[in-house]
This record gives structure tokens, C-alpha cells and sequence, in this order.
């Protein structure tokens, strides 16, 4: 009797380890979800940072940062000097303006 009384003592105790053990793969399979998760991150990551560098690759072979450089300041300039003709035209047109009318007036 005693005999089965320690067995069942034993199973009882290889099941509560059985129930652990499973509690801790349980845990390692999320852990493991979470690492795939990461890894696939950093594969996106990485594919983005290639699809850049041949981007960049492209756009040397067509311009060089100095001459890119050299365009901004270029358009810059061009819209600097856009600004100021259209300035100068509507003072143009509004004296025009002024003078056409004074001649009218004055003529009458």
C-alpha cells in the first residue's frame, strides 16, 4: 500500500514538472514568434537600405552631389529673378497705367 501511495506521489510530481516544462516551451515558442518577427523587420529594413544604394548608384551615374548642388543653387537664382520680373512688370504695367490715364485726363 505504502508502495502505491509513493507512486502516486511520484506521478503527481512528474506531472507538475511535465506541466512546467510545457509553461517554459510555451513561453520559448512566443519568444520565438517575437524573434521572427524582428528578424523579418530587419530583412525589410535591409531590402529598403539596397533598394536605396542602387537608387543612389542611378542617380551618380546620371549627376554628382556637386553638380546636384550646383542645380539647386542654379533654381534658386531662376526663382529669385522670376520673382523680381514679374515685380518689375506690374510696377511697369501700374506707371503705364497711371500715364495712360493722366494723358487722358489731361488731353480733355
Amino acid at each position: 500500500m505504502s508502495d502505491q501511495n509513493g507512486w502516486n506521489e511520484y506521478s503527481r510530481l512528474v506531472l507538475k514538472e511535465l506541466e512546467t516544462l510545457a509553461i517554459g516551451i510555451s513561453n520559448l515558442n512566443a519568444e520565438i514568434q517575437d524573434v521572427k518577427k524582428e528578424i523579418a523587420l530587419i530583412k525589410d529594413r535591409e531590402d529598403k537600405v539596397d533598394k536605396l544604394t542602387d537608387w543612389k548608384e542611378k542617380v551618380s551615374d546620371i549627376v554628382s552631389p556637386s553638380q546636384l548642388n550646383g542645380m539647386v543653387t542654379e533654381i534658386k537664382e531662376l526663382k529669385e529673378f522670376k520673382t523680381k520680373s514679374i515685380t518689375i512688370f506690374a510696377v511697369v504695367q501700374f506707371i503705364m497705367g497711371i500715364v495712360m490715364w493722366w494723358l487722358n485726363y489731361s488731353g480733355k
